[in-house]
């Protein structure tokens, strides 16, 4: 997503607070919904996701969002060089490696900070006004984009608007808070060794989100020394089944954010016996669609090179064959 309100100074930490949705997904609003009633199959499949997660379990996460031959699928796509899921279900999903990168250079500590200092310490009114900016731009943004249904655009105006809140009074301009930040994010950041597609590819799908399990737990833990925790709103994810179809199923999921309550709608789609989000599927499908594509495109082209070198061989020995000089 481009923000033409957020100045350069801001980036890297509006960047952070853009990486807390990994779980939001629709929304509507009602009564709360009661902790201690039985979940629903579809319900306590979602709350099985957002324990992964909580977890910082990244594996168990991508095995519990799709079906068993589907996550085959996509860790063959993975090595192929064709896909990049789950790390594709991250907001600003194209800034991860550059992120990564940029923590784990060898300067990184004392170039962060400094920026820091320079840039944001002592800037409170500054920062306040950055994070009402980029709600405002958020929630416009929003309401223009035709790839959310309206469901979702308004639990992610939702997400957005309290996010904005709680970026305009937690303590962003810190500067002790920001040594310690910048301490712990670098070092995992380092540790996990992945700031390129090349090291991805050759970690695979799964020894990169063991790698990079560590850093979303760092990220989560200085978020919540900022007084955003993450692990809060997935541990305390309710639901509710709202109505079911066959194996189409809608829900109302609630959970804490910042100190105030989210509300949502969720659609769960039934496959192989098991409940995933519907989206997930949707997006999953079409990845793989797209890579069986691709891949079938390579094949298509290695044999008609392969072709194309066997009639030139051919075309050659024939040549050789005419200029030869004649027995006697």
């Amino acid at each position: 997503m481009s923000m033409p309100l957020m100045t350069g100074r801001y980036r890297p930490w509006v960047m952070l607070l853009s990486l807390c949705g990994l779980l939001l997904v629709g929304a509507c609003k009602r009564d709360t919904i009661d902790p201690d009633a039985p979940a629903a199959e579809p319900v306590a499949a979602l709350q099985q996701i957002a324990r992964q997660l909580a977890d910082n379990d990244l594996v168990g996460y991508a095995r519990a969002s799709v079906p068993p031959a589907q996550y085959t699928r996509l860790q063959a796509a993975w090595d192929e060089g064709h896909s990049r899921w789950p790390l594709t279900d991250l907001p600003l999903d194209g800034q991860l490696l550059p992120m990564l990168a940029a923590l784990s250079a060898p300067d990184a500590p004392k170039r962060l900070q400094r920026s820091f200092d320079t840039q944001i310490a002592g800037q409170a009114t500054g920062v306040r006004q950055a994070a009402h900016s980029m709600g405002l731009f958020g929630v416009q943004y929003l309401r223009n984009q035709t790839d959310y249904s309206e469901a979702e655009r308004a639990h992610y105006s939702q997400v957005v608007d309290v996010l904005s809140r709680w970026a305009a009074a937690a303590p962003l301009t810190d500067k002790q808070r920001a040594k310690t930040t910048i301490t712990l994010l670098t070092a995992t950041a380092r540790n996990a060794g992945l700031s390129t597609d090349a090291e991805l590819q050759a970690a695979g799908m799964e020894g990169s989100l063991r790698r990079l399990g560590p850093f979303a737990k760092a990220l989560k833990t200085a978020l919540a020394s900022y007084g955003l925790s993450l692990d809060a709103a997935m541990t305390g994810l309710r639901g509710e089944l709202v109505s079911q179809e066959g194996d189409t199923a809608l829900l109302r999921i609630q959970y804490p954010l910042a100190g105030e309550q989210i509300e949502a709608q969720v659609r769960m789609t039934r496959r192989e016996g098991h409940w995933y989000l519907a989206r997930t599927l949707e997006e999953t499908d079409a990845l793989l669609k797209a890579a069986d594509e691709a891949k079938a495109a390579v094949a298509a082209q290695a044999e008609h090179d392969a072709q194309l070198a066997a009639e030139a061989e051919a075309a050659a020995q024939v040549k050789d064959g005419a200029s030869a000089p004649a027995k006697p």
